[in-house]
């Protein structure tokens, strides 16, 4: 059995960025389920099955930089590439109020199945394009949804994330998106430190300088609002590199 696990572009650009999605779209392979996961589609549409935006933020910001990229070609809830293999949550059962019925039955051997034809590949191909470069640095992008089911609204326009491992590009990238006066939450909406995710296996254990940026998902939902991030964001990451002297 084949299976389309990524897609890239821009392999043989110039620039040391390689830009990254992990979440680029909520796709079910036809080999599973009949390409259902169980789930009503507006379900699917929704940021528990892919990161809205970002797929389009990312190819052009890839783009703008004169960057490579690379874009999973499966939904998270398939199997979730931005976690260790080892990690509880690889396998989704339930996420934010919306039971996964393909995920509750799933055991070890269709857990092997989904790695060897989906996360093994991805991660593959990831690793083989940033070692192009010798002084390659990632930033990945993913998008948040404004308001989780019963929890408070999230204010941030951007969350800047990186591992207390590697603050080198993070934290300043942090002061440079306030001082754009976006409303930016550092390691905010989520921690920026999960052992065995992407920046983890490609960016920390190679020392390769890296960031990871969470855009409010309503902001990037359409082609104009990618456009917008990707013009706003690609000065502000060269900058923020330019003057680390990495």
């Amino acid at each position: 059995m084949t299976e389309h696990a990524f897609r890239t572009v821009g392999e043989d650009r110039p620039s040391r960025w390689l830009i990254t999605c992990d979440h680029a779209t909520n796709r079910v392979p036809d080999w599973l389920n009949g390409g259902s996961l169980g789930i009503a589609p507006e379900d699917m549409a929704r940021h528990i099955a892919y990161d809205v935006g970002a797929a389009g933020l990312t190819l052009a910001l890839a783009e703008r930089m004169d960057a490579p990229a690379i874009l999973t070609d499966f939904s998270r809830l398939v199997i979730d590439p931005n976690r260790g293999e080892d990690d509880p949550t690889l396998l989704m059962r339930l996420y934010d109020g919306t039971v996964i019925p393909a995920n509750k039955t799933a055991d070890l051997a269709e857990r092997e199945r989904r790695l060897n034809l989906l996360h093994r590949p991805y991660h593959a191909a990831l690793e083989a394009l940033a070692a192009r470069h010798a002084q390659r640095c990632i930033c990945a992008i993913h998008s948040f949804t404004p308001q989780l089911r019963g929890r408070p609204p999230r204010p941030w326009h951007v969350g800047i994330l990186y591992s207390h491992e590697d603050s080198r590009l993070g934290a300043a990238m942090v002061r440079a998106c306030r001082e754009e006066g976006w409303v930016t939450g550092e390691n905010q909406p989520y921690d920026g430190h999960l052992q065995g995710d992407s920046i983890d296996r490609h960016a920390l254990r190679h020392g390769r300088p890296n960031m990871l940026i969470e855009i409010r998902n309503d902001l990037i939902a359409t082609p104009d609002g990618q456009a917008e991030w990707a013009v706003r964001l690609a000065p502000v990451i060269a900058r923020v590199l330019e003057e680390s002297g990495l």
